[in-house]
């Protein structure tokens, strides 16, 4: 399902206006996941891509968001802007993205990057930052004149909104909030006491 137009020209001017404000990251967000007893695990990753189908990032695929969204696949979102005191919340289900886009996302990380996605075993415990330093420069040395290739743990998520909410902060903590809902095929857009 798209997102209506109202709500993301209502994200682009929140992201935007963040950018302008020189928010320290406009494009981190947390994300909340369910564990395997169904309790809320979050984390902050940063926004990679959006548009009206949806919020991607990338990760490690068997880091522990990544095993949590192979088992559930659902996910909430939230952004904070403290500088235009804009705040977003999403909530949907969650789906990889193409291998061709993560391929060409991959492409354009740096050099390091690319080489930390081989390196690290995202969420497992090292023994200490020497070995992981070691891998990485294995890794160099194998690579050492051609491009990196996208390890094959490595993607992006997309979170598809069935419930995207804006905040707007107003003076007397009467702040504006919006909520568009996607029920029985259509959007349903609603004002909320704040």
């Amino acid at each position: 399902m798209m997102l209506p137009e109202e709500a993301v020209e209502r994200f682009d001017d929140c992201l935007r206006a963040a950018e302008k404000a020189r928010e320290i990251e406009p494009t981190a967000m947390t994300l909340a996941t369910l564990d395997e007893q169904g309790g809320v695990s979050a984390r902050m990753v940063l926004l990679k891509g959006w548009n009206a189908e949806g919020f991607v990032f990338y990760t490690n695929t068997l880091s522990i968001k990544g095993r949590q969204l192979a088992r559930a696949p659902t996910a909430a979102l939230v952004f904070f802007w403290k500088q235009t005191e804009c705040q977003v919340r999403v909530e949907g289900p969650v789906s990889p993205v193409s291998e061709q886009e993560a391929d060409e996302y991959f492409s354009t990380r740096a050099r390091g990057s690319q080489l930390g996605a081989w390196a690290s075993d995202q969420s497992q415990p090292l023994s200490s930052r020497s070995k992981l330093m070691k891998k990485v420069v294995e890794l160099e040395m194998r690579h050492v004149g051609r491009s990196i290739p996208r390890p094959p743990h490595w993607s992006g998520y997309r979170v598809e909104p069935e419930m995207i909410e804006f905040w707007y902060g107003r003076s007397s903590r009467l702040h504006d909030r919006f909520r568009f809902t996607f029920q029985d095929g259509q959007w349903l857009r609603q004002r909320l006491y704040p």
